[in-house]
Formats: C-alpha cells, sequence, structure tokens
C-alpha cells in the first residue's frame, strides 16, 4: 500500500508538472498548428521539390543539383531579375526609411489634430499592396495620366513613366517610397522613447536642431532603423504585385524583378521545380544581405546597455 501510495503521489507530481506546460500549448495550438502545416511543411516540400523535375504534367523524378546549377549557370533571365531586384532594393529601402523618419519626426509634435495627420499619413500602407493602388498608379504615370497633365499646365512635355525604359523601375520606387506608413509608425514609436534630458542636455551645450538630429535623434533611434531597414530589405525582395500589375516585367524587362520570374516559372511554364529552386536562392540572398546588415550592425547600432563604446 505504501508503495502504491508514494507511486500515486509521483505520478500526481509529474502530471501537476506537465499542467502549466499542456495549457501553454493549448493556448498557442493555433498559430502553432497553422506554422507546422502552413508554413513549414510547404517550406520542406519546396526544398524537396527543387532538387526534382516537377512540370504537374508529368510524374516527379529526381534531378539532384541540376535546377541549381541551370539557374547559376545558363539562365539569362534570372541574372536580368537578379539585377533589378537589386536596383530595387538599395534605391527603394533607403528612400522610404528616410521619408518615413522624416514625417515621423515632424508628426512627433504635439500639435492640434495630429492624431489626424497621423492617421491620413499611415492609410495609403494599409492599401499599399493592392491590386487597386497599383492600377491607379499606372493610370496617374501612364501617357494621359495625371502626373503629365500636371507636367503640361507648366510648359513640360511628359512621357509613359512606366513604359520607358529609363523610368519604369523609378516608378515602383517611387510607390513604394509613398507606401512608408508602416516604418513611420515604428520609427515615431522610437522618437518618443528619447528622453527629453538628452535633448535639454545637448541645447545647454549650444546644439541645435540640427546637430540634435544627428548627435542625439539617430544614435537613440539606431536599434529602430536597425529593425526597419531589415524588415524593409526583405518586403523589398518579395515585392510582386506593383510590379505584375503596373509594368508586368515592364520595357525591355526594366522592372523584371525576381518575383515576377518566380511566378512566370511556376504558373506559366508550371515549371514548379525549376521555381522552388529559385524561391530557395531568394531565400539564401535574403539570408546573406540580411546577415551582411547583422554583421555591420555593431558599427552604428547604440543600444542602451552599451557602455564605453562596447556593445553586451
Amino acid at each position: 500500500m505504501q508503495t502504491g501510495g508514494i507511486y500515486v503521489k509521483k505520478r500526481r507530481s509529474f502530471l501537476k508538472r506537465w499542467d502549466a506546460p499542456i495549457a501553454g500549448y493549448l493556448f498557442i495550438s493555433p498559430w502553432l498548428i497553422g506554422f507546422l502545416f502552413l508554413t513549414l511543411y510547404p517550406m520542406l516540400l519546396s526544398l524537396y521539390y527543387s532538387f526534382t523535375d516537377y512540370t504537374l504534367m508529368e510524374p516527379i523524378s529526381w534531378v539532384g543539383l541540376e535546377n541549381y546549377q541551370r539557374i547559376l549557370t545558363e539562365d539569362d533571365k534570372f541574372v536580368q531579375s537578379v539585377k533589378v531586384t537589386f536596383v530595387y532594393v538599395l534605391a527603394s529601402v533607403p528612400l522610404k526609411l528616410i521619408a518615413a523618419l522624416l514625417v515621423a519626426i515632424v508628426l512627433s509634435r504635439a500639435v492640434r489634430g495630429i492624431s489626424f495627420y497621423r492617421t491620413a499619413i499611415y492609410f495609403p500602407s494599409l492599401i499599399g499592396g493592392s491590386i487597386a493602388v497599383s492600377l491607379l498608379w499606372r493610370n496617374i504615370f501612364g501617357v494621359d495620366g495625371f502626373f503629365n497633365q500636371l507636367l503640361a499646365m507648366v510648359g513640360i512635355a511628359g512621357k509613359g513613366w512606366v513604359s520607358s525604359p529609363d523610368t519604369a523601375i523609378w516608378s515602383l520606387i517611387l510607390l513604394s517610397t509613398w507606401q512608408f506608413g508602416s516604418a513611420m509608425v515604428i520609427f515615431l514609436a522610437g522618437i518618443k522613447q528619447i528622453p527629453a534630458d538628452l535633448y535639454e542636455a545637448s541645447s545647454v551645450d549650444g546644439a541645435n536642431r540640427f546637430v540634435q538630429f544627428f548627435r542625439v535623434t539617430l544614435p537613440m533611434l539606431s536599434p529602430t532603423i536597425y529593425f526597419n531597414l531589415i524588415m524593409g530589405v526583405i518586403n523589398a525582395f518579395q515585392m510582386f504585385t506593383s510590379a505584375y500589375v503596373i509594368t508586368n516585367g515592364g520595357p525591355m524587362n526594366s522592372t523584371f524583378v525576381y518575383a515576377i520570374y518566380l511566378y512566370e516559372r511556376a504558373f506559366s511554364r508550371y515549371q514548379l521545380g525549376y521555381a522552388s529552386s529559385l524561391a530557395w536562392i531568394m531565400l539564401i540572398m535574403i539570408v546573406i544581405v540580411s546577415a551582411v546588415i547583422a554583421l555591420t550592425s555593431k558599427y552604428w547600432v547604440f543600444y542602451e546597455s552599451d557602455t564605453g563604446g562596447k556593445r553586451r
């Protein structure tokens, strides 16, 4: 009986220890199920497909690294799409961050009706990725678009900005810059966390607004800039809707971004194995660029825990 009582106590103690973890897993189970079956499983399946010749019309056949070899050595469209994508990333991300930061600084001031202004400026980001906005943007910068009508009022002859090889990619970059609302909100939250004592102390030392911006605001916002930079790079690499709807690859492939090429291989040619290889190469490119940013962040990102110029 004593042995049985000890066994019951141990069993109760064991179950009691698992009460809290089980409750926690039950609470996160909707997200966990979604992650396992809607994210992890498709990723692993696409990794398998990337080593196969999978066209939907024929049985799957294992080809090993053949897809990757063809992409890196024989595919001219891959090279073009990478070039266009890097131009888009290198131009759109900094411009968006600069616009978001400047507007966030203006909106951080306590003026009447500031909540309305913040909402109005953030609103384009809510609808930014929609097809309707892309169609509207195409009409604005078309040959007979609103932008050319404004130029005609001052005697300047316009052109088809989205149909010209020289300006098509910049119309997409401008659209991306216009959609800075999400980054602006994050910058605004970061600005609110900067202690006012730092500005007061710098004013006593004779610093003007310009000096305060570079000596106080930017260093204190560097973690926020770092976060927005990483997220901006990831989103820019995956840009698809605007390029596809506005220009569909653009004149002379000037807006033929990587996501459009991946889409073309997967859903126009039905080469799903080849497209899976392209998707994993995109992931590798994003990881490499993010790793470079992370490794260099120690030279320009500062945290409150930093002491003596060294990071913890």
